[in-house]
């Protein structure tokens, strides 16, 4: 029998082994045996679907990164502006004042807002401060260039992302969250390829024998990973509050 995928298995490793199966049966000809190749099929189907949904995960969390980013930058933009209202030099001082006006028509709510209102937000101001009639005040205060500087490279790489990532979305309307898809592979593997492999093996095992022993040689080496992370997992001290052993 070829062992079950447990079902604590990670995305990415039901994705690894979604990859791996699918390359040992491409390395052997089952032509003649349709109703396995319509099994495989199926899995390097939702296979793709699965990296897809990887992918666009990852790619929302870049995007949370560099919209951090330039929340970081127009923190100290503010920061730096508003502070140098203290300095005893009236030069910084008048500086400080003449960039806070035109800070305080966009103010740190722009961090709130939706990204692309926050990028059309952040490229006004941007277009704003590059005016010629801020330079000398921008330059008064210590800091105030290339924090700006920092700001308008931050903007570029997450209204770059933005877009790529709104492209993306627009070709994948039908493709579902990745938790959802491993779920579909999970199913492909434990209850149509598993079992068939099994039968298979025990009916020709000179033709199925490599694809079986791999297959299940695949998801043993995952499911070990699985049962040593059970092992090494810490107790939650709100459910276990007295370190109890269970026997």
């Amino acid at each position: 029998m070829i062992a079950k995928l447990i079902s604590q298995v990670r995305i990415s490793e039901i994705s690894t082994i979604a990859t791996s199966m699918l390359l040992i049966y491409n390395e052997h000809e089952y032509k003649n045996d349709l109703n396995l190749k319509v099994l495989f099929t199926e899995l390097e189907t939702e296979s793709h679907k699965l990296t897809i949904a990887i992918n666009r995960k990852k790619a929302e969390s870049e995007l949370a990164t560099l919209n951090s980013a330039c929340n970081y930058q127009l923190r100290a933009l503010n920061y730096t502006i508003a502070g140098a209202i203290y300095h005893p030099d009236d030069v910084i001082k008048t500086a400080s004042k003449t960039l806070s006006k035109v800070f305080n028509k966009y103010g740190l709510e722009i961090i709130r807002e939706s990204y692309s209102v926050k990028s059309a937000l952040l490229v006004s101001l941007l277009k704003d401060l590059a005016k010629s009639r801020y330079k000398k005040h921008i330059t008064a205060i210590s800091g105030c260039t290339e924090i700006i500087d920092k700001l308008q490279l931050a903007q570029q790489n997450f209204e770059t992302a933005y877009f790529e990532r709104k492209e993306q979305k627009a070709n994948e309307k039908n493709i579902l969250c990745a938790c959802k898809v491993k779920s579909i592979v999970y199913k492909i593997i434990n209850k149509k390829i598993t079992p068939y492999l099994s039968v298979m093996l025990q009916i020709n095992p000179s033709v199925y024998g490599k694809l079986a022993r791999t297959v299940n040689q695949i998801i043993s080496d995952i499911n070990s990973d699985i049962k040593q992370r059970r092992k090494t997992k810490k107790p939650d001290p709100k459910k276990n509050p007295n370190n109890i052993v269970e026997a």
